[in-house]
């Protein structure tokens, strides 16, 4: 499980958050566990210096350490935080969020810390756009770091370099959302400018392709 530093233009930036309650750590069955504002002091930054998080989609393992950084704008998906806040909670809907960290979300937008962004190819800030494509929730998106090497950072839209290189499909997508998984793989790469620039979302081997120092790689 991985979260993203951004630094650059005076902004320090989070891709995801990660997750921090202990019950979800019980239920899941997690040892070894680095929480995300002490795993963002080990790259020498405090998570009160955090500026935004940019949430690629409301599961319990990317939008469950919100709370850890009190003074960053989060910036998702309008359709995802409208799903997951909302119609996520009727009768017969798919709950795709813990309802903690959902109640955290709505009082971080309340109090101005939020951003919602209409749909795909949308630069949010300084170098960094944002974009959609298969729903691996209910509007899931990834990014393009932009610089004299850009990355896309994929999150769960690809799981693992393997996805990637051999176009298999995300296993958690559903069926029907699968060929445009896929295809997803295919405009990452042109927006990376190469494969080897496609960052998967759970792929320990980004700690060996990428140089390291204990639990913290540097992409470059």
């Amino acid at each position: 499980m991985v979260i993203w530093l951004i630094r650059g233009g005076g902004r320090t930036i989070l891709l995801d958050s990660g997750f921090y309650r202990q019950a979800r750590m019980e239920r899941s069955g997690i040892v070894d566990y680095v929480r995300p504002d002490d795993a963002v002091r080990l790259t020498g930054v405090e998570p009160e210096d955090v500026t935004d998080i940019i949430v690629s989609h409301t599961h319990w393992d990317h939008a469950g350490g919100i709370a850890l950084f009190p003074n960053a704008t989060i910036w998702i998906q309008r359709d995802e935080y409208a799903y997951a806040t909302g119609d996520a909670w009727q009768e017969g809907r798919r709950r795709q969020a813990d309802r903690e960290d959902m109640l955290h979300l709505v009082e971080r937008n309340m109090a101005g810390q939020a951003r919602l962004i209409d749909g795909d190819d949308r630069e949010i800030l300084p170098g960094i756009r944002v974009y959609t494509g298969a729903r691996h929730t209910y509007a899931s998106q990834y990014i393009r770091v932009a610089g004299a090497t850009p990355f896309v950072l994929a999150s769960d839209n690809c799981y693992l370099y393997r996805n990637l290189e051999m176009g298999l499909p995300v296993a958690t997508f559903t069926p029907e959302d699968r060929p445009a998984n896929v295809r997803a793989f295919e405009r990452m790469k042109e927006l990376a400018g190469s494969p080897e620039r496609v960052i998967p979302g759970h792929d320990p081997e980004q700690f060996e392709r990428f140089p390291r120092e204990g639990r913290v790689a540097r992409i470059q």
